[in-house]
């Protein structure tokens, strides 16, 4: 695999650093999200709160990721991608240490946000970070970088209840920052040989480019994108639908991180087993992983893979509302299928720009409104819960959500460049 042309010896020496950079970060994308849900029983005894103070647990990844979507851009013209990316993991693992030390609800929600703001870093930008280094690869890099965000989700998750037992639910929740700080190492060799790195190109990301811009060495600070392109994003219905369909995609993913394990212990299920059905859940969104980016970049328009999400979903909601234990293996696995929108959304951030900086500015949008809208997932789920007595007004907010999902994937699925278009929001 060659990243652009070049010296070999000096591109082998750029793209395998950044490569391993990429992966073990997005590996550390969900750690934090994860590795508490299954345990809010838990902490939730110790620290004296119930389906409310969950409900607002669940809401922070969301807001910390909006937050932080929506300054990233900026923070990376600073101080270039790969130190951004460096910042990330460390305040990820500072965050997830000081969680694991809470003596109560206080510095258990300091310790959450500082961990997911670094979180919400990297997600705005490991896209990028696949535009610069990665400009020709960008469907088969979407595949690693995704894969490992949802192993990474899939094993804290799995592992939460068991580590706990074995270890105490604070070893269990700390642990994962070894991960965080493994995550910084490539960079930090990367930003210390100060490679030239590899060049940026156009197109889709898949050798169909027509123009090659050079990008800046590592660590440079300037992104390839007009101040146009930074400022025009949120006057077009690509970048709008883009930021709907992330934003619904990540509310029913957030409620559900939070809420799969109630509705089965509600349901007769153990701790357990609940944790193993987020597993399971996010499961098949790693399996949408490896399979939607290589379809999207093959297709002209996308919009029936979002399509075919929206019915997983609908299905899997219908059946956890109805009878969750009657065969929870089918409920987990086609809300999972649903949540293959996620992959589509941030596959479609590089198919729908030319350039890293265009990636950057439509990927800090995409998920700074994205997971605006997203906050209001696990909170809502657990109000209208409280305030029902059932599941049923939940499931009709999320079905809601799906929705409004397809109608923003309709316009980010049609083909054409963020770059291109004019402030006519029309697009």
């Amino acid at each position: 695999m060659s990243a652009h042309r070049g010296a070999p010896g000096a591109t082998v020496r750029a793209w395998l650093p950044a490569l391993l950079g990429i992966t073990l970060a997005a590996f550390n994308l969900r750690t934090a999200v994860t590795s508490i849900t299954p345990l809010l029983d838990v902490v939730g005894a110790e620290f004296g709160f119930g389906a409310s103070g969950a409900g607002f647990i669940g809401m922070l990844p969301a807001a910390a990721f909006a937050l932080f979507g929506a300054t990233t851009p900026a923070i990376a013209r600073r101080i270039g991608l790969e130190r951004t990316v460096v910042l990330a993991m460390m305040l990820a693992a500072a965050g997830l240490v000081l969680r694991s030390l809470a003596g109560g609800m206080g510095l258990l929600v300091a310790g959450s946000l500082l961990a997911l703001a670094g979180m919400g870093i990297g997600n705005v930008v490991l896209p990028p970070l696949v535009k610069r280094w990665f400009p020709r690869r960008v469907g088969l890099l979407s595949v690693v970088y995704i894969t490992a965000l949802q192993a990474g989700t899939i094993l804290a998750a799995l592992l939460a209840v068991p580590l706990a037992g074995a270890f105490g639910w604070r070893l269990s929740m700390g642990s994962w920052a070894v991960a965080a700080v493994l995550a910084m190492l490539p960079w930090l060799a990367l930003l210390r040989d100060s490679p030239p790195a590899p060049e940026s190109t156009g197109g889709d990301g898949e050798g169909d480019a027509a123009v090659d811009d050079p990008v800046p060495a590592a660590g440079a600070t300037a992104l390839e994108s007009s101040p146009a392109s930074r400022h025009r994003v949120w006057h077009t219905a690509l970048g709008w639908g883009m930021a709907l369909m992330f934003g619904m995609t990540s509310l029913a993913t957030y409620a559900m991180f939070t809420w799969l394990p109630r509705i089965f212990t509600d349901a007769g299920g153990s701790p357990a087993f609940g944790g193993a059905m987020v597993a399971l859940y996010t499961g098949f969104s790693l399996l949408g992983g490896l399979v939607v980016p290589g379809l999207a970049v093959r297709m002209r328009n996308s919009f029936p893979l979002a399509l075919a999400c929206a019915l997983a979903q609908f299905a899997g909601f219908y059946g956890l509302w109805q009878a969750p234990m009657a065969a929870p293996w089918l409920w987990a696995t086609l809300v999972g299928i649903g949540g293959c929108t996620f992959p589509l959304g941030l596959t479609l951030i590089n198919l729908r720009t030319r350039t890293p900086g265009g990636s950057a500015a439509l990927s800090g949008f995409t998920q700074g409104l994205g997971y605006t809208l997203a906050c209001l997932g696990p909170l809502l789920f657990g109000i209208l819960k409280d305030a029902s007595g059932g599941l049923a007004w939940p499931f009709m907010m999320l079905g809601a959500s799906v929705v409004l999902m397809l109608a923003g994937a309709w316009q980010a699925c049609r083909p054409r460049f963020v770059e291109d278009l004019g402030p006519d929001p029309a697009g």
